[in-house]
């Protein structure tokens, strides 16, 4: 079951591309989209940054933080970071607990067991949970439109 809206969102500290430490509560004051993908270097996966990548301003001008968690290591998102020119950080849920506790995991994903289900959540100020899409298909996309409309 995952995250519903009107719920607090769960919070974290994960490893960024950088090897940082990065806290959702360090973030408390400012909206934060959260995008789960699969993996890093597949084409929807890109798809779905990229979208965000290029919308970025947009975002940044409502001062919302993009985050975008996977279960790849920090080594891969760092490179998939570099190669893609995202500005957001990208946070490596390698041991699950992320994904797992937003109910945004695969049971089986082409036969890979525990991989995030492609999901976006906007959390708003006080790090209460205001918008919620988890995918069952890794082959559609989150509706972008309703995202920007809950970040406003």
């Amino acid at each position: 079951m995952s995250i519903q809206p009107g719920q607090p969102a769960p919070q974290f500290t994960l490893v960024s591309s950088e090897l940082k430490q990065v806290s959702l509560s360090d973030f408390k004051g400012r909206k934060v989209v959260i995008h789960f993908f699969p993996l890093a270097f597949t084409g929807v996966c890109t798809a779905q940054l990229c979208t965000m990548r290029d919308n970025f301003g947009y975002y940044d001008g409502l001062h919302a933080q993009i985050l975008g968690i996977s279960v790849d290591s920090p080594f891969t998102l760092a490179k998939f970071k570099q190669e893609n020119n995202y500005q957001f950080e990208l946070l490596s849920d390698f041991n699950k607990e992320v994904c797992t506790a937003y109910g945004a995991i695969y049971d089986s994903f082409y036969s890979m067991h525990g991989v995030a289900k492609r999901s976006a959540f906007v959390v708003d100020e006080e790090q209460n949970i205001v918008y919620a899409e988890v995918l069952e298909n890794a082959d559609d996309l989150p509706d972008f439109d309703a995202i920007a409309a809950a970040v406003k």
